[in-house]
C-alpha cells in the first residue's frame, strides 16, 4: 500500500477534532473507514500517530511531529491545483485575536489599493501560530514570544496590557491597577492563544484562582459574565469596546511584542510587499 492524500486528510480532521465521530462527519465518511484509513497510514509509516487507550483520543509524540508536516503537505497540494486552475493566489495573513489592533483596517484597505490583483484574506485562527505552522495562512500576526522552529519574525510595534474587567467591578472605577490588585481574584487565561500567564505575578501574589478559556469571545464572556478578570493589551480594549466591559491601564506589567511572522522556506511572491506594507502602517501609528 503506498500513502495517499486521503490519508493525510483523514489523520488532519482526526487532529483537529480529536474524535474518529468527529473527523468522519467532517469527512463524509463511515467511522469504520475513518478508523481503517488511519491505521493505514500507521502501519505504512511504523508508528503510532494517535493513542486510543484512553477515553479520549490524543495524539502521540510522533503524531504531534507529523502533524505540521501532514498540514503543510496537504497546503501546498491544494494551493498547487488552485493555481493550475488559473485561480487568484490569494495571499492569507492569519491572526489568533485582534489582528493588528486599530490598524487593521488601514492594512487591509492600503493592501487592496496598491495590490488590488493580489487578495489578501484575513483569517482568525485560536492556534499559537494562527495556524502558520501547519500551512493554512501564508503570514500571520501575533503576540508575544513565538518560539515554534522554522518561523521567521520581524517586531512590529508593543503594546501595553491592560486588566479587563467587567464595567460594573469595583475595580473598574480606578485610573490604573497594578498586577497584585488582581492577585485575590479568579484570572481567565487564553492558554491557546494568549500572551498572559501566571509568571506575570510574583510566586507570592499570584491570582487565587484561574478559568481557562480558548479564544477571545470566550474571555470576554468569562469576563462580562462576573466568573473572572482578565490582562491582555490595548489592541483588545480599542477592538472590543463593549459598554460591559471596562480595560484599566496595568502599571507593573511588561508590554507585549506584535510581531509579522512567516515561514523560513520560499513563500508566497507578496510577502515582501505584506512585510513592507505591515512595517509602514504599523510603525506609522496614529500619525
Amino acid at each position: 500500500m503506498s500513502i495517499e492524500l486521503r490519508h493525510f486528510r483523514c489523520f488532519l480532521a482526526i487532529a483537529d477534532t480529536l474524535s474518529v465521530t468527529r473527523a468522519a462527519e467532517r469527512l463524509h465518511l463511515t467511522q469504520p473507514a475513518v478508523s481503517r484509513t488511519l491505521r493505514q497510514l500507521e502501519q505504512e509509516l511504523g508508528v503510532r500517530l494517535v493513542d486510543r487507550s484512553t477515553h479520549h483520543l490524543a495524539l502521540t509524540s510522533e503524531g504531534l511531529r507529523f502533524l505540521d508536516q501532514a498540514a503543510l503537505a496537504i497546503a501546498a497540494f491544494d494551493r498547487a491545483l488552485r493555481l493550475a486552475r488559473g485561480a487568484a493566489w490569494p495571499l492569507r495573513l492569519g491572526h489568533a485575536w485582534s489582528a493588528a489592533g486599530p490598524y487593521t483596517p488601514r492594512l487591509l484597505r492600503r493592501w487592496h489599493e496598491e495590490h488590488p490583483d493580489t487578495p489578501l484574506e484575513l483569517l482568525r485562527i485560536d492556534d499559537r501560530t494562527a495556524g502558520l505552522a501547519r500551512g493554512d495562512v501564508d503570514a500571520a500576526l501575533l503576540r508575544g514570544e513565538v518560539r515554534t522552529p522554522g518561523l521567521v519574525t520581524e517586531l512590529l510595534l508593543t503594546e501595553e496590557r491592560v486588566a479587563g474587567l467587567a464595567a460594573d467591578d469595583p475595580l473598574a472605577a480606578r485610573p490604573h491597577l497594578s498586577l497584585t490588585d488582581l492577585a485575590d481574584r479568579t484570572l481567565a487565561l487564553n492558554t491557546v492563544s494568549g500572551t498572559t500567564t501566571l509568571d506575570l505575578w510574583p510566586p507570592h501574589a499570584r491570582p487565587a484562582s484561574t478559568v481557562t478559556i480558548g479564544n477571545t469571545d470566550d474571555w470576554l464572556a468569562a469576563i462580562t459574565g462576573g466568573r473572572a478578570v482578565g490582562v491582555t493589551t490595548t489592541a483588545t480594549a480599542r477592538m472590543h469596546p463593549l459598554p460591559t466591559m471596562a480595560y484599566v491601564p496595568l502599571t507593573d506589567a511588561p508590554p507585549v511584542p506584535v510581531v509579522l511572522a512567516w515561514r523560513d522556506e520560499p513563500g508566497h511572491p507578496a510577502l515582501a510587499d505584506l512585510r513592507r506594507l505591515a512595517r509602514e502602517v504599523l510603525r506609522e501609528g496614529d500619525r
